[in-house]
């Protein structure tokens, strides 16, 4: 395992921004890799590359699938190369046409996946305290045209999967999950991946359970499970005759050593990233304007992102705030800035119904780093930091304009 960061511990030595040295000599990312058990995934792959069986549906793949429809409790999770594709899958694999219902407080993959393969996003406004697609909201923005609604487990937090279901079910439309973050996570005391018509995890290799690359679609339909299945192989049936059309969207064996070897390690992992999320709970409690995003009672959530909460209250923005956390070598991440509504190609048209808490949260959320990059010290750290720069924020504020880009 890499050398876990050093730091200048949580003191109040001169800021970075105001000329000091910075506050960790290893740069902290959000969103850097997680590998569990770097020995068992190497043996992995040996065994793989003994067998000489790389990809087409392989014994690691089918059992990853296997282990992975067990951790969640459901029947099918069929692996794909990327939850971009699996995604797309989906929808191919559901006739979906028309307009797609989908939050534009996500990240732009979600958007792209949709439109890439014709269908014609309507962006729709987020609940102020889960992150995620706001039924009401969802209500209002149906219509003859509406192929299908896509939710999104923000952060891992579950959408309100009755509510939106509730508004699917009235009006006879699918319901599709884009669980990218969200591995592990659970609803009412049941993991994710048995709702709507399907689920789409990530596997990506900055997400928690990661395969370097890849995704994951999970359902209960028996059905649906087979016709994704087909597409992700050119169309090919189990008899391998082409039934229909597909692309190759497959996974490959190295890809599920690694999603085995961590998937294995959940636990493990989620008990590290909980001791960081509560070092940043318990600091960022005493610093004005600034709260750890928590979730709502009753949801478990994959405890894999650190979302902090800037408000008014803060003498320095969410934006002042990530450039003096830059210069101590630490990397956060302005999610989502600015929403998807807003960058190319969905800017050129203006959404159809008003996005403010979309807006909103664009300008003052921030990602803090977690995993096994680092230790509950170090995010001690990092909110000692933040909170200095808080008590200097004229001097802050004004270093930052000096050398502003």
């Amino acid at each position: 395992m890499a050398e876990l960061p050093r730091s200048r511990g949580p003191t109040r030595a001169p800021l970075a921004v105001l000329g000091a040295a910075p506050a960790f000599e290893t740069p902290l990312l959000t969103g850097c890799p997680n590998i569990l058990d770097p020995a068992e995934t190497a043996s992995l792959i040996r065994d793989a590359m003994a067998r000489r069986r790389l990809t087409n549906e392989g014994p690691l793949v089918r059992r990853l699938e296997e282990q992975f429809a067990a951790f969640h409790g459901v029947q099918h999770a069929v692996a794909v190369a990327n939850a971009t594709l699996g995604l797309q899958l989906v929808a191919a694999a559901l006739n979906v046409s028309g307009e797609v219902i989908v939050p534009s407080f996500t990240f732009i993959g979600t958007v792209h996946a949709l439109s890439w393969i014709g269908l014609r996003p309507v962006f729709c406004d987020i609940s102020v305290e889960t992150h995620t697609l706001d039924a009401a909201r969802v209500e209002l923005a149906v219509t003859r045209e509406t192929g299908a609604i896509v939710g999104v487990h923000l952060w891992g937090r579950p959408c309100d999967i009755d509510g939106i279901q509730r508004v699917a079910g009235a009006h006879g439309v699918p319901v599709l999950f884009d669980a990218a973050h969200a591995t592990g996570s659970a609803w009412q005391g049941t993991r994710l991946g048995r709702f709507g018509r399907a689920e789409v995890f990530s596997l990506h290799a900055t997400k928690s359970i990661n395969g370097l690359e890849g995704g994951m679609v999970t359902t209960n339909d028996d059905e649906l499970a087979e016709r994704v299945r087909r597409l992700r192989n050119f169309g090919f049936s189990a008899e391998g005759r082409v039934v229909s059309r597909g692309i190759n969207a497959k996974m490959d064996e190295f890809s599920a050593a690694m999603a085995l070897t961590n998937l294995a390690a959940f636990d493990r992992l989620s008990a590290h990233n909980s001791a960081i999320r509560e070092a940043y709970r318990h600091g960022l409690a005493r610093l004005p304007g600034l709260r750890l995003s928590e979730n709502p009672a009753g949801d478990v959530p994959s405890r894999h992102y650190a979302v902090v909460e800037v408000d008014e209250a803060s003498p320095l923005r969410r934006d002042e705030l990530c450039r003096v956390l830059v210069a101590e070598r630490v990397t956060p991440r302005r999610y989502f800035r600015p929403g998807c509504h807003r960058s190319p190609p969905y800017a050129s048209e203006a959404p159809r119904h008003p996005l403010p808490v979309t807006e909103r949260l664009s300008q003052t959320l921030m990602q803090l780093p977690t995993g096994l990059q680092m230790t509950p010290d170090d995010a001690t750290t990092m909110v000692a930091v933040l909170g200095h720069a808080l008590e200097e924020a004229p001097r802050v504020r004004a270093a930052l304009a000096a050398t502003a880009p």
